[in-house]
């Protein structure tokens, strides 16, 4: 029995790169209003605009961007000049359920919701 040859394939080189933060205790509706802000913009510009923004999320998401650019230049060499925002979404984490007692014995809910941020960068 012959064995064929194998040839080694090539993975295509990929246009974008992601990063992504998971289980951040911050709300989805939160973060979704900061990411509005960077969508389409050039990474530095981006990261400009996340520095001074007063929100918890703006702090992780430009903690987010920053690794994403970093994936994107030192795993497939990319020109971090040219980087910009090409997506960058919020979907929702786990909930974590609280209880707090109320009168007469009874007790209300408190839903302490996380979220996944996630950002990917391409070049230009």
């Amino acid at each position: 029995m012959a064995r064929k040859k194998v040839e080694e394939v090539k993975k295509p080189e990929p246009r974008d790169v992601k990063a992504t933060a998971k289980t951040v205790r911050v709300t989805t509706r939160k973060a979704k209003l900061v990411l509005d802000l960077i969508r389409g913009k050039d990474a530095k510009e981006a990261a400009a605009i996340l520095k001074f923004l007063p929100n918890k999320a703006a702090r992780i998401t430009g903690k987010v961007l920053k690794s994403a650019c970093a994936n994107a230049t030192h795993n497939f060499q990319m020109d971090e000049s040219k980087l910009y925002v090409k997506e960058c979404y919020a979907n929702e984490g786990i909930t974590l359920k609280r209880f707090m007692p109320r009168a007469k014995g009874s007790a209300s809910s408190i839903m302490k919701r996380t979220s996944h941020i996630t950002v990917v960068v391409a070049e230009r």
